[in-house]
């Protein structure tokens, strides 16, 4: 398994993190803020789907996970169909 999404294909991400405070004399910018770099990670949820009658394990991220949830709860079809237990989808 990869570190992809398994439907919107969503996956890391690199930048910078900046600090927004000010330099050291008299409250000018009188340094420049230091800047990192940085990987923004994918929040991912390990779990089972059914797909053409066969069970299979997949990493979505959680946006995908919560559109699933919500279009269960709104009863329209979603796009993946969970292998649910009790532990996987809390509503």
């Amino acid at each position: 398994m990869d570190n992809t999404c398994y439907h919107c294909g969503k996956t890391v991400l690199y930048g910078r993190t900046h600090t927004h405070h000010r330099g050291v004399a008299g409250g000018r910018w009188k340094k420049r803020a230091p800047k990192k770099q940085k990987i923004f990670r994918v929040n991912f949820v390990r779990l089972s789907i059914i797909e053409n009658g066969v069970k299979k394990r997949v990493k979505l991220c959680t946006n995908c996970l919560k559109r699933v949830k919500k279009d269960v709860k709104d009863g329209k079809k979603p796009f993946v169909t969970l292998a649910t237990t009790s532990k996987t989808v809390k509503t």
